[in-house]
């Protein structure tokens, strides 16, 4: 009951924990039923060919991109424009408004997932965002990560995406802030 009231607690504070299967650490996984569907997208992946979204979501038509409410916005919440962070690994954390946030694979109305943009400009909005020390994939609905940046001037800036990594119409991204990285 202690575990029932403790995940209470944190959906009401809006916590996000992740935690693995008990399994994984000592143990096989448990054999998963014969007639069970192939699982969605590896978070961080896009759906394989000739996979479909899980049941109840549609995802796009291909050339077609998930639409974004007009109210809604995406932010960095740390570190802000000019901070000059003291270690080259460091906390950043970001949020949305009137969005939701969901890992990759996904494809309900008003929900996509993060990507960090380092030192480098918004990609086509009409394809997947690629993914590469430049263009750093949150594919399983984070919303905070430890980077790491060597010294030095750095620019940051989120850019939201749907399921296939497709940023939605109209795209959804953060103001660029830059950052210095000075450590001691």
């Amino acid at each position: 009951m202690k575990n029932a009231r403790h995940v209470a607690l944190l959906l009401l504070t809006g916590a996000l924990i992740v935690a693995g299967p008990a399994w994984a650490q000592n143990a096989a996984p448990p054999a998963a039923p014969a007639t069970a569907a192939p699982p969605p997208a590896m978070p961080g992946h896009a759906m394989p060919a000739g996979q479909t979204a899980p049941a109840g979501q549609t995802a796009p038509a291909p050339g077609t991109r998930m639409p974004s409410p007009k109210d809604a916005y995406v932010y960095i919440g740390w570190p802000v424009n000019g901070t000059v962070i003291h270690s080259t690994r460091f906390k950043i954390w970001f949020g949305t408004r009137n969005f939701g946030v969901a890992p990759a694979g996904t494809f309900v109305p008003n929900t996509g997932h993060h990507h960090l943009l380092i030192d480098t400009d918004l990609p086509p909005f009409d394809q997947p965002i690629p993914s590469d020390k430049q263009h750093l994939h949150f594919g399983g609905g984070q919303t905070e990560a430890i980077i790491e940046l060597p010294p030095g001037r750095h620019t940051l800036q989120l850019l939201m995406a749907d399921g296939n990594h497709v940023p939605h119409d109209p795209p959804l991204y953060s103001k660029k802030i830059t950052i210095y990285v000075r450590p001691d």
